[in-house]
């Protein structure tokens, strides 16, 4: 792989193959993703839609001593400011002087979109560069200033004479592509060809200089660990623990690292994926330009899933016997402590829905646990999903909706499946409150999900969730969903066009 002599990389329908649109069992999935065919579907009516513009500043905001430019009308990117207590408690827990997120707008107005935004961008790059001093200025290119023609390459080329700052234009267009995860590769694409560099030392080591032959061995043994913005701080400290004890360092990169974490990735033996969605065009890269080798596989989430994420790395450095031997232990700790879940879990039925990498994830703890996995919703889906699969029993009759967003779909699958429990993406379980269900955020800034102790993590808080659901039952009696009864009669995939008929459940009657 190599796209780096591009402006912007390719979008993940074409380099992938993603599809944004399915609706059928598990296995008709796979099938259809393994065959090439599960990019063709789409939707005749679409009620929402994901935005890599959006998805894109997830990542841009929390990068250290940076300020982010948006370019483009100033409702772009709005959604930020539900990240600023987040993204400066992160940065902080890293540096603590460490600034909280900083953003600028060009506020690109109805006289722009005629004469141009491009005046206005340099404005703003001078009083970021004045005002705030940061390292690096990264500048998101919105729907308008890429369809009006501004060559925002040309002026931060241009503007890079007279900046102290890093300049990185990020082509994150919204109406380039509907697999919004495409933001990464954009993210990732400027990180590579501004900020990612040889670092400078010496390859001809003189042998008493104990310091560079010190740092050589410590690079050996270094591992760049690459976390993305739905984890915790606990996850990290989790995944961070679990190296440690086979003896390997961490490097953490993307989120909340500064220029210089980017400069030193390539000092490091090994990178290591914790979501394949939202890496592998990083490590891939690193891979062809630089040949340093990575693990892309599962996501350490649930026993089976963190053993093999563990012994994968372990083999690189040939720790596999370590490793084994810190996974026997984790094992019968957490035997022990699910005894006390597995009685009141046993036999629920829970419905997941979110990015298609963490739901299915996920659902492996809830086996673990006793509990039945009835339904997936994935924004997306492709290749990196499948090695999953292989820590599930009895899936392949589950029904799976490809969707990014698109809730009606969801109401109507929840409706027909009635689940005991919804484990969804953060922020989006008002519906299914509203349908009186217990919910189970998928991820959250405060809690731990990843490696052993995520795992007895998420049965404690469920076994919390379903113990006292009499607040979503009182929401679902007076908060009524703005749906149809006929929309509930219909199959919920009936708006997918070009899809296999999906083996579901008979509709139940309207009402709840």
């Amino acid at each position: 792989m190599n796209y780096i002599g591009l402006n912007s990389p390719p979008v993940r329908e074409e380099r992938l193959g993603t599809g944004i649109a399915f609706g059928g069992t598990t296995c008709e999935l796979r099938c259809a993703q393994k065959e090439g065919c599960i990019n063709r579907a789409n939707r005749a009516f679409s009620q929402t839609q994901g935005c890599q513009f959006t998805l894109s500043l997830g990542m841009l905001n929390s990068l250290r001593n940076a300020v982010t430019i948006m370019h483009g009308p100033i409702g772009c990117g709005a959604c930020s400011i539900g990240s600023v207590g987040t993204s400066q408690t992160f940065k902080r827990l890293r540096d603590p002087n460490a600034e909280g997120l900083v953003w600028l707008n060009t506020n690109l107005n109805e006289t722009d979109v005629i004469a141009g935004g491009e005046n206005k961008l340099r404005e703003a790059i001078r009083y970021a560069d004045r005002e705030f001093r940061p390292e690096v200025i990264c500048v998101p290119i919105s729907c308008v200033p890429s369809l009006i023609g501004d060559d925002v390459d040309s002026v931060l080329a241009e503007m890079q004479k007279e900046t102290a700052a890093t300049l990185i234009p990020i082509h994150c267009a919204g109406f380039k592509t509907k697999a919004m995860a495409t933001a990464y590769d954009d993210v990732y694409h400027g990180v590579l060809r501004h900020l990612v560099e040889k670092p400078d030392r010496r390859e001809d080591l003189v042998p008493d200089d104990l310091r560079d032959l010190r740092q050589k061995y410590q690079d050996s043994r270094t591992v760049n660990l690459l976390n993305v913005g739905s984890m915790s701080r606990q996850d990290e400290t989790e995944l961070e623990r679990l190296l440690k004890a086979i003896d390997l360092n961490v490097r953490w990169l993307p989120c909340y690292s500064d220029a210089e974490d980017f400069r030193q990735a390539l000092s490091s033996a090994l990178n290591v994926s914790i979501c394949g969605t939202h890496d592998d065009y990083f490590i891939e890269h690193l891979k062809t330009l630089y040949g340093i080798p990575f693990v892309i596989d599962v996501m350490p989430i649930g026993r089976r899933n963190t053993a093999r994420w563990l012994l994968q790395i372990a083999e690189h450095f040939d720790l596999q016997d370590r490793a084994q031997q810190v996974i026997d232990v984790e094992d019968r700790e957490l035997d022990a402590a699910f005894e006390q879940f597995r009685p009141a879990l046993k036999d629920k039925r829970v419905f997941l829905g979110g990015g298609e990498i963490r739901v299915v994830a996920t659902a492996e703890i809830l086996q673990d646990l006793g509990m039945k996995v009835i339904g997936f919703k994935g924004h997306h889906y492709d290749r990196f999903a499948e090695p999953l699969f292989d820590s599930l029993e009895d899936v392949d009759d589950v029904l799976f909706d490809v969707a990014t967003q698109q809730p009606f779909e969801q109401i109507n699958l929840v409706r027909r499946l009635k689940p005991d429990l919804y484990i969804g993406h953060t922020g989006g379980g008002n519906l299914s409150a509203k349908q009186g269900l217990p919910l189970l955020p998928l991820f959250g800034p405060t809690y731990n999900y990843m490696g052993y102790s995520g795992a007895f993590d998420v049965a404690r808080r469920i076994r919390r969730v379903l113990a006292n659901g009499q607040f979503n039952k009182k929401i679902a009696q007076h908060c009524p969903l703005p749906y149809r009864a006929s929309w509930y009669e219909k199959d919920p995939f009936h708006y997918i066009k070009d899809r296999q008929e999906p083996r579901g459940p008979a509709p139940h009657p309207a009402g709840d």
